[in-house]
C-alpha cells in the first residue's frame, strides 16, 4: 500500500489541482488557444490510431495468410521502427523534405524552378506530425495482430472454404471479428502514445495539450493551470481505454485452438510474390532504413559535437539514469507480481491495476504531477532545516534525479509488470507447494525457484523498461537537475536549434540502443509463429 499511494500521488496531485480554479488563465486560454489544443489532440490522435490500425493490420494479414519471397525479411523488419522514436523520425524528415532539404533542392534544380513557382507538402504540419508517427507506431498493431491471426484456427479457413467464403470475406467475416480485440487494443495504445508526444509536435508548430503544458508552465509562470491542463489531457486518454471496453461490452470472443496444425499460407508466383515484398517494403523503408540511413549520413558528417567528452557524458548520464530505473522497476514489479501470487485478493488485483495505469498517461502529466509534491517536500524541508538548524539546503528531491527516476518508475511500471507476470505464470503452482512442503519460505521460492525460471521474462523487462528511458523526452525536459542533459534532450535542443547534423549523433545512439529489445522481440515471435 505504501509503494501503490507513492505510485499514484502523481496522478492524485494532477487532478487534485481542480481544487484551486484558475479562472482567468482558463478564460485567457478559452479566448485564444484552447480549441485548438482539443482540436488538434483529438484529430492527431485519431488520425494515427486509424492509420496504424489500416498498415499494421494489412501488414500482418500479408506475412500470417501468403507465402512470398521476403517473408521472413519482413516479417522482421516490420517490427525495426519500434526502435525510433517519433521526435528522431521527424527531424530526419524535415531534414530530407524541408525547403533546404536535398528533395526540394533536386526538384527545382532539374525543373529550373525557383521558391513560390511549386507545391510541395509542407512536412511540419498536422498531417506531417501524423505522417511520421504512424511510420514508428503501427508496430503497436501490428505485433498484437500477428498474433492474433496466427493464434486463429486452421479450421475456420477450411470450413468457411467449403462454404464458397472468399478470401476477402473471410477476413471481413470472420478473421477481422475475431482479432478484433487485439487490433483495438494496439490502436489505443498508438493513440495514447500520439497524446503522450511532446518532441514532434514541438518540433513541427502543431499546438496539442502537451505543448500547452509547457507554455502554460514556463511562459505563463503558472504551476496550477499546468496542472489542469494535464489533468484534462489525462481525463482524454482515460476515455479512449473506457470506449475501447466499451465497444466491445456485450461481445465476447471463443475460438478452437489449432491443434498445432501449421498454418497453411496461399503461395504466390514469382511475380506476385515480389510485386507483395516490394509493397510491405515500403512501410520499414520510410519508417526506418531511409531517417537511419540519413542520420548515418550526417553523423560521419564533420559535426561540432562529434565524439568528445560531452558526448560522452550524455552518453553516461543516459545508460546509467536508465539502467539504475530499470533495475529498480524490475525489482518493483517482482514485488507486485509475487504478491499478487501470494494473495490473489481483490486489495491486490486493484493495487496490481492502479499502478499499471502509469503507462496509458503521458509523460508531461507524470511530470507535473511528480514535480508539484516534490517542490512541496522541499519548501517543507527547507523551512524545518531553517527552524532548527539555521540551514537551507536547497532542492533535495524536486531538483535531483530521485525526481526522474520516479516519474519514470510510474511511467514504465506497467512494462516490467506485464514481462514480469508473464514469466510467473509460466510457473505452475505445483513447484510452489513442493518447495513450501520441503520447508522453503515465501522469499526462498521467489529466490530458488521462481528467479531461475523467469531469467528471460526478467531481462526481457529490464531492456524494455531502459530503453523507455533512454527515449523519453517530455519528463527529462521537465525534472532533469541543472545542467545534467541526456541523449534524448541533446537531439531535441539541437534540432530545436535547426542544428540536425549536430542532433544526429545522439539521436542514432538512442535508435541503435533501441534495436537489442527489438530483435529480441522479433525472435520471441518467430519461435511462435
Amino acid at each position: 500500500m505504501l509503494v501503490s499511494s507513492l505510485l499514484a500521488l502523481p496522478v492524485i496531485v494532477v487532478f487534485a489541482s481542480w481544487s484551486t480554479p484558475q479562472l482567468q488563465i482558463w478564460q485567457h486560454l478559452a479566448q485564444t488557444v484552447l480549441s485548438d489544443y482539443v482540436f488538434n489532440s483529438l484529430i492527431l490522435a485519431f488520425s494515427v490510431g486509424i492509420g496504424c490500425l489500416i498498415i499494421g493490420t494489412t501488414l500482418a494479414w500479408c506475412v500470417v495468410k501468403y507465402e512470398f519471397w521476403g517473408r521472413r525479411l519482413l516479417q522482421w523488419l516490420f517490427i525495426l521502427p519500434l526502435a525510433m522514436p517519433a521526435y528522431i523520425i521527424a527531424y530526419t524528415y524535415t531534414g530530407l523534405l524541408d525547403f533546404a532539404g536535398p528533395v526540394q533542392t533536386a526538384l527545382r534544380d532539374y525543373f529550373q524552378l525557383s521558391y513560390g513557382q511549386y507545391w510541395f507538402p509542407e512536412i511540419r504540419s498536422l498531417g506531417g506530425a501524423v505522417s511520421v508517427m504512424v511510420l514508428v507506431l503501427y508496430p503497436y498493431v501490428y505485433i498484437l495482430a500477428r498474433t492474433a491471426f496466427t493464434e486463429q484456427s486452421r479450421n475456420l479457413k477450411e470450413a468457411s472454404g467449403s462454404l464458397g467464403v472468399s478470401s476477402f470475406n473471410y477476413f471481413r467475416k470472420v478473421a477481422w471479428p475475431l482479432a478484433r480485440p487485439a487490433l483495438l487494443t494496439g490502436s489505443a495504445l498508438a493513440m495514447m502514445e500520439a497524446f503522450a508526444d511532446y518532441g514532434t509536435v514541438q518540433y513541427f508548430g502543431v499546438s496539442t495539450f502537451t505543448t500547452g503544458i509547457f507554455r502554460t508552465w514556463f511562459g505563463l509562470d503558472n504551476q496550477l493551470a499546468a496542472s489542469q491542463l494535464a489533468a484534462l489531457l489525462c481525463t482524454f486518454v482515460l476515455v479512449v481505454l473506457l470506449l475501447e471496453k466499451w465497444s466491445r461490452r456485450q461481445i465476447r470472443y471463443y475460438q478452437s485452438g489449432q491443434s498445432h496444425q501449421p498454418i497453411m499460407r496461399k503461395k504466390l508466383s514469382l511475380s506476385r510474390s515480389v510485386l507483395m515484398f516490394l509493397l510491405c517494403l515500403t512501410v520499414p523503408f520510410f519508417g526506418f532504413i531511409l531517417p537511419v540511413g540519413q542520420l548515418l549520413i550526417w553523423a560521419l558528417s564533420y559535426t561540432e559535437m562529434g565524439l568528445d567528452s560531452a558526448f560522452f557524458t550524455l552518453m553516461w548520464n543516459s545508460f546509467w539514469l536508465a539502467a539504475v530505473t530499470a533495475c529498480l522497476v524490475v525489482l518493483i514489479a517482482l514485488l507486485y507480481g509475487f504478491a499478487k501470487r501470494l494473495s490473489p485478493t481483490p486489495m491486490m488485483t486493484w493495487q496490481v491495476q492502479g499502478v499499471s495505469l502509469g503507462y496509458a498517461i503521458p509523460g508531461t502529466v507524470i511530470a507535473v504531477g511528480v514535480l508539484v509534491p516534490l517542490s512541496w517536500a522541499d519548501h517543507q524541508f527547507n523551512q524545518i532545516t531553517a527552524l532548527l538548524f539555521n540551514l537551507t539546503p536547497g532542492l533535495i528531491f524536486s531538483g535531483t534525479v530521485f525526481a526522474l527516476i520516479l516519474a519514470y518508475t510510474v511511467r514504465f511500471l506497467a512494462v516490467a509488470l506485464q514481462s514480469v507476470e508473464a514469466g510467473l505464470g509460466r510457473v505452475t503452482p505445483a513447484m510452489d507447494e513442493a518447495a513450501r512442503c520441503l520447508g522453503a519460505s515465501p522469499r526462498q521460492v521467489l529466490w530458488r525457484v521462481h528467479l531461475p525460471i523467469m531469467r528471460a521474462s526478467i531481462l526481457s523487462a529490464a531492456l524494455l523498461v531502459f530503453v523507455d528511458v533512454l527515449k523519453e523526452l517530455p519528463a527529462t525536459l521537465i525534472l532533469r537537475p541543472f545542467n545534467f542533459d541526456t541523449l534524448a534532450v541533446s537531439a531535441f535542443q539541437y534540432a530545436s536549434d535547426e542544428r540536425l547534423i549536430d542532433a544526429a549523433l545522439p539521436a542514432l545512439a538512442i535508435v541503435l540502443a533501441g534495436l537489442l529489445p527489438v530483435i529480441l522481440l522479433s525472435r520471441a515471435m518467430d519461435k511462435h509463429a
